[in-house]
């Protein structure tokens, strides 16, 4: 019997042609539709509000007793936000913050990786746990475990180092930042072990192999082969590390109720927060927080372009 060329299945490509046009498109857009009107509702809105907000202020007219009427001031609340020493100097803190905590933090990370990495694998599992559960804590009640752990007088910490013949304050205005810095690196290091670890064992086995039969050792195979292969992933750690910088806000926020080294404007979120609920200066606080997500937005650009140039070399 022979089989008629209108009888034969038809090939992928005959079918494809045969599909109705934009069904494809129509079935994406199904799908995409839920998720970007959240984004609209949730991120987009919520940040269009505030530039609107920021360029008007409130306004007494008279000797203020008159009330109060909002008027269009363009960028002024830019330009006071700008001139506030208070908020300019949190921004130094925030520098000093990042000099002491993402070295630190990222090095260990580095390190515990590693290490999990290199042990049998029995113990890998536990390990992770143990270095993930500080994170599994909400940031609220961490601050409040440290600052109980900072308090002269009820700290076992200070305790034990005081009978020790070593005094130290934890609260105090020199030692403050350090003291925010290891509650943060406490906080964050275990998340981030658990990036490096999963970009580790995406890490060829076959390359490591060959290093053990031309002798390395396992510590120079981690310097040598490891690290520089995991450097996508070390560049992400620190492009969320410079965003979260920016946003600090809960651990000093927590401290300020035990220690008066910190005060209600000490980070540029904090002035925010403050303009906002303390002085009922909506405008300030809208142009205020504007300022740190264009800063953020920049220091992502800036992170992410040397991260590029350090892979393509």
């Amino acid at each position: 019997m022979t089989i008629r060329h209108s009888d034969r299945p038809p090939t992928a490509a005959a079918a494809a042609r045969r599909r109705i046009p934009g069904t494809g498109g129509r079935t994406a857009a199904i799908f995409l539709v839920p998720f970007f009107s959240l984004f609209v509702v949730a991120m987009i809105a919520p940040v269009v509000y505030a530039i609107g907000l920021s360029l008007f202020a409130q306004k007494r007219s008279g000797l203020g007793f008159g009330g109060a009427e909002t008027v269009f001031v363009g960028l002024e609340n830019y330009l006071n936000v700008l001139s506030s020493e208070t908020f300019v100097g949190g921004f130094g803190r925030l520098f000093l913050y990042c000099l002491m905590y993402i070295p630190i933090m990222l090095g260990l990370a580095l390190v515990f990786a590693l290490l999990l990495d290199a042990i049998v694998t029995k113990a890998k599992r536990a390990f992770q746990l143990f270095l993930f559960l500080p994170h599994a804590v909400p940031g609220v009640i961490a601050a409040l475990i440290w600052a109980y752990l900072y308090t002269p007088g009820i700290s076992p910490i200070v305790s034990t180092l005081a009978a020790g013949g070593i005094q130290i304050d934890f609260l105090s205005v020199h030692m403050v930042l350090p003291s925010i810095v290891n509650i943060a690196v406490w906080e964050w290091t275990g998340y981030n072990v658990i990036i490096l670890f999963t970009a580790l064992q995406a890490v060829p086995r076959d390359i490591l192999e060959a290093a053990r039969v031309d002798g390395a050792s396992e510590l120079r195979s981690a310097l040598s082969i490891k690290t520089p292969l995991i450097l996508p992933a070390l560049s992400v750690t620190l492009l969320f590390t410079v965003i979260g910088t920016l946003q600090m806000f809960t651990e000093p926020q927590i401290l300020s109720k035990a220690t008066t080294a910190v005060t209600s404007t000490w980070v540029p979120n904090m002035w925010a927060y403050d303009a906002a609920f303390n002085r009922n200066n909506l405008p300030q606080a809208a142009a205020a927080s504007i300022i740190l997500a264009l800063l953020a937005g920049l220091l992502s650009w800036a992170v992410t372009r040397l991260s590029s140039k350090g892979r393509t070399r």
